[in-house]
């Protein structure tokens, strides 16, 4: 205890350079837990992605290749899924839900979805969070669009505002749907997934723009047909928009009778319906389709970035590498300065293992205060970034107790710090053993 106090104060006394190993070590241990932390977090909000949901469902191709280009909007779906084969197997006993995905289409480098109004209700993110909504409210009409939040910010778009939708993927557009403008009605949350940077739009919409691109020929009979389907005459948008104001579609006409869809979402009621169902998907008779649970892909596809783990890490122990060095340096720096300090001890009958101890207690001290003031910055940052992470980063961070490697690292930050003390201690017990202290370099 006695040299538990004397430490305190030698401390104390030499406060301004104590300080700034301190600081450099809370700042070293903040670094480390934050950094593992979000790693920790972002595997967990990068596996779910897209959460809640049993499988996806698409032409059959690799599954890496369904997952990108169904959850992600990365690359293009060669083949798609028939309606009639989604209505069999969404209807099959067990699905709780199903959600329709119509792609290929893009508004100035943004996808476009097709989809319905259960989109909305289950699909789910993150910790099976749902969408919400910032502004507005899921489409009511077939000419009704529902931005993502970067689409809006990015290209500044307010509610009320028309927009016209193109053929083909990101910024190659193949055709424009000038003919078909859309009125955005709602804008959903930022969720920090590929839902920020998607364009959402009825199906039944997806169905009359292409439609209406494929038989130029036969106009005057598509037009007959449209305002069967309580659509209006292309040069008759304006009257349309107007009377749009006052009256929802109902979800059937939201949808129409598509040819085919990119994919399809699907939910049960138990998971044990899950297996049964992927087999009998991927045994399909009709038409070649599989089905993949997203979780375990999307932990396959996190495999694969393993390297960014582990220069994260690496990254990380440099840091605290420094700032141990750097509280080495500190103490050696002073060692001659104290000169007086420890031929005063040894005049009073302290040993050199005395001194060995006192120089060790130190390097400890200094160690615990900074990976407590660390811990401390560590809760301050992943508080005020928890928001910022979920919205723009996608990442859903975890403000709870250290976990028990995050307590090993801690614990390894002091011993390192003890270990690191060892070096000027040593020097000051040689040194002690010396008569009038003199500190030679």
């Amino acid at each position: 205890m006695i040299l538990l106090k004397l430490a305190s104060k030698s401390l104390f006394n030499r406060k301004a350079s104590v300080l700034l190993s301190v600081l450099t070590i809370a700042i070293s241990v903040m670094m480390l837990l934050s950094i593992e932390r979000v790693r920790v977090d972002a595997k967990s909000s990068f596996a779910n992605t897209i959460s809640g949901t049993d499988l996806i469902v698409g032409a059959r191709t690799g599954d890496i290749q369904l997952l990108l280009a169904s959850v992600f909007r990365i690359g293009h779906m060669n083949n798609g899924v028939s309606w009639q084969s989604y209505q069999a197997i969404s209807s099959k006993r067990g699905v709780a839900w199903s959600i329709p995905l119509s792609l290929g289409d893009a508004h100035k480098g943004f996808a476009v979805i097709g989809t319905d109004l259960s989109y909305f209700e289950h699909f789910r993110y993150a910790k099976k969070q749902p969408l919400r909504f910032a502004q507005g409210h899921a489409f009511a009409g077939v000419n009704d669009v529902v931005l993502g939040a970067d689409v809006a910010r990015t290209l500044d778009y307010q509610l009320g505002d028309n927009i016209v939708v193109a053929h083909g993927m990101g910024n190659t557009s193949f055709h424009q749907h000038d003919d078909n403008p859309l009125t955005i009605v709602g804008i959903l949350a930022p969720t920090g997934t590929p839902v920020d940077k998607s364009v959402h739009v009825p199906l039944k919409a997806i169905e009359l723009m292409h439609g209406s691109a494929q038989a130029p020929d036969s106009h005057e009979h598509e037009h007959e047909h449209e305002h069967d389907e309580h659509t209006t005459h292309p040069s008759e948008h304006h009257e349309h928009g107007q009377h749009h104001e006052h009256k929802h579609a109902s979800p059937a006409d939201l949808v129409g009778t598509p040819k085919q869809i990119s994919a399809f979402l699907l939910g049960f009621d138990s998971p044990l319906y899950s297996l049964q169902v992927r087999h009998n998907i991927n045994q399909y008779q009709a038409e070649p389709l599989m089905a993949i649970m997203p979780t375990v892909t999307l932990s396959q596809l996190w495999e694969m970035l393993a390297i960014v783990e582990k220069i994260l890490l690496l990254f990380s122990l440099v840091v605290v590498s420094v700032s141990l060095l750097g509280m080495l340096t500190t103490m050696l720096a002073n060692l001659s300065q104290r000169r007086r300090e420890l031929a005063i001890l040894r005049s009073v009958g302290a040993k050199p293992w005395h001194i060995f101890s006192l120089m060790s207690m130190e390097a400890v001290l200094i160690s615990v205060i900074g990976t407590a003031l660390g811990c401390g910055l560590f809760y301050a940052a992943m508080w005020a970034s928890q928001s910022l992470l979920q919205a723009h980063g996608g990442i859903s961070v975890s403000i709870t107790p250290l976990s028990g490697y995050e307590l090993s690292l801690v614990a390894g930050i002091i011993i390192a710090g003890w270990i690191v003390g060892i070096l000027p201690a040593a020097r000051a017990y040689f040194y002690s053993l010396n008569d009038g202290m003199s500190i030679k370099t």
